[in-house]
């Protein structure tokens, strides 16, 4: 039994003659004959009454008359929500990110949003390290992250470039050096975050190999305590360019470049690379492509190769 069938079906029992059925639906008068008596043979019941000019429906005709018309509407229904979904009248935007790249992500979303107001977008905070797995399991369609990811399952754009920065406060005594050596900061007390990623081990290596001591007297759970912690005179901090923006504009933190750390970071979005992508994550997409053409530096739109 097919929709085609329960089309022929209904045409008939509404036209009340197969001729008429026929025209209504640009088809043959026998074509709708074939159908009618297909769909009986396959539900092993009379569903018109033969001996009756008026195509009568027989009992068994009433009852799935009733199912046909739900099981029709219900395909207008799906057809009309799919094309929602097309015109991005209707959906959601599944994305992953950790508190830092988080902030990336709110000036794409303040355009998204303003160009689809009617999808739901929802960013879940997850670990960095757990977002790949995240997007594999179709937990969320998008997640965020600022290392190349080894499983050549997942699709990586590079979408914008950010430094490590070495902040403190205005009264500390290098806050007005501008530059510094890593030697020079073998003294200072460094304000870290307590979980572990492929930066923090850069920035652990550089100072080995420069045979400076790296002292970590204070670890902290987020980047946004970290900041505040700084700015009451609790020592140093290596931070995210992007994440002292406003306390950088604001002359609550001071930068100071650190000559020999150098440390770049490139934030990517990922999605699944055999993935059919929704219509909304397609237009996510689109948004940030325009988004890095029209502001350049430090955002861009380039796709990596796996491995």
């Amino acid at each position: 039994m097919d929709l085609f069938q329960l089309e022929t079906f209904l045409a008939v029992s509404e036209e009340r003659s197969f001729s008429r059925a026929a025209s209504r639906l640009h088809r043959t008068q026998s074509a709708v004959s074939q159908a009618i008596a297909k769909l009986e043979a396959e539900l092993g019941e009379v569903l018109l009454d033969r001996s009756s000019r008026d195509g009568t429906l027989t009992d068994a005709g009433e009852v799935l008359r009733e199912y046909a018309r739900k099981l029709l509407n219900l395909r207008a229904e799906s057809m009309g929500a799919l094309a929602e979904l097309r015109e991005l009248h209707r959906g959601r935007l599944n994305l992953a990110a950790n508190e830092y790249t988080c902030l990336y992500l709110l000036p794409l979303l303040d355009e998204f949003r303003r160009r689809n107001p009617r999808i739901k977008v929802t960013v879940q905070r997850a670990l960095a390290s757990r977002i790949a797995d995240d997007v594999l399991v179709h937990t969320v369609e998008i997640g965020v992250l600022s290392f190349h990811p080894d499983d050549p399952a997942i699709r990586s754009v590079v979408v914008y470039r950010d430094e490590l920065d070495l902040v403190m406060s205005p009264k500390h005594p290098l806050a007005e050096a501008g530059e510094v050596s890593i030697r020079q900061l073998g003294a200072q007390n460094f304000i870290a975050h307590n979980i572990s990623s492929p930066q923090r081990q850069k920035v652990i290596e550089t100072f080995r190999r420069h045979k400076t001591p790296l002292r970590m007297g204070v670890e902290l759970p987020s980047l946004e305590a970290i900041k505040r912690f700084v700015e009451m005179g609790n020592g140093v901090a290596l931070v995210p360019g992007l994440t002292v923006r406003t306390e950088l504009a604001s002359g609550a933190l001071v930068r100071v470049r650190v000559r020999e750390l150098q440390l770049e970071r490139k934030l990517r979005l990922v999605y699944r690379r055999q993935a059919s992508l929704s219509h909304v994550a397609v237009a996510f997409l689109k948004v940030v492509e325009e988004y890095a053409a029209a502001h350049g530096d430090p955002y861009c739109f380039q796709t990596e190769r796996a491995g």
